[in-house]
């Protein structure tokens, strides 16, 4: 399995790059969107990753289908308002080459942590709303839009392609080892 990269690898402050159209549905893609996967899944408290996180600098993020679950709240308390009736085998969702084409003017500021950034957290301001366009692992193309915890991940991951790690503007960063009480 790819291992999580951290704050200090170069790759992390890299613009990634945009995966060719006629690339999407091919098998390097798909193996990456699995070891993404699968590395996601290797930490209880990810809710989403970029490709580059473990490697590859390409657009490319990927959200964690248990947020999708009702009832789901992160570390933070934090729930997701894309809540699935029948959310037990949600399935990650796939975002490749992700724009964000609208940000709500309403911002907060959200408690927020990285699998890259290990185990730091703090306050980013982030918009309270944010809309994707993208194409999914098959080559469509969709456009979806979010509100609280899915708007952040949004932007948090559109951030990683950027090169950008949450810490770069975050607020009251403090670390907390996990077997801390929040």
């Amino acid at each position: 399995m790819k291992k999580i990269l951290q704050a200090k690898e170069k790759i992390l402050r890299q613009k990634s790059k945009e995966v060719p159209a006629a690339e999407i549905a091919k098998p390097k893609i798909k193996k990456i969107i699995k070891e993404m996967s699968l590395a996601l899944k290797s930490q209880s408290d990810g809710v989403a990753i970029a490709a580059p996180q473990i490697g590859y600098l390409l657009r490319i993020f990927v959200v964690s289908g248990k947020i999708f679950s009702p009832g789901f709240a992160d570390k933070r308390g934090r729930e997701t308002s894309e809540v699935q009736k029948d959310a037990k085998g949600a399935k990650d969702v796939v975002f490749i080459n992700p724009k964000i084409s609208k940000l709500s003017r309403q911002k907060e500021w959200v408690p927020e942590g990285c699998l890259s950034v290990r185990w730091l957290y703090g306050k980013t301001h982030r918009a309270k709303k944010a809309t994707v366009a993208a194409y999914d692992e098959k080559g469509g193309k969709f456009t979806r839009g979010a509100s609280g915890l899915m708007a952040q991940i949004f932007q948090h991951e559109t951030d990683h392609l950027e090169g950008i790690l949450f810490i770069d503007h975050a607020k009251d960063i403090k670390e907390e080892k996990p077997n801390e009480k929040v």
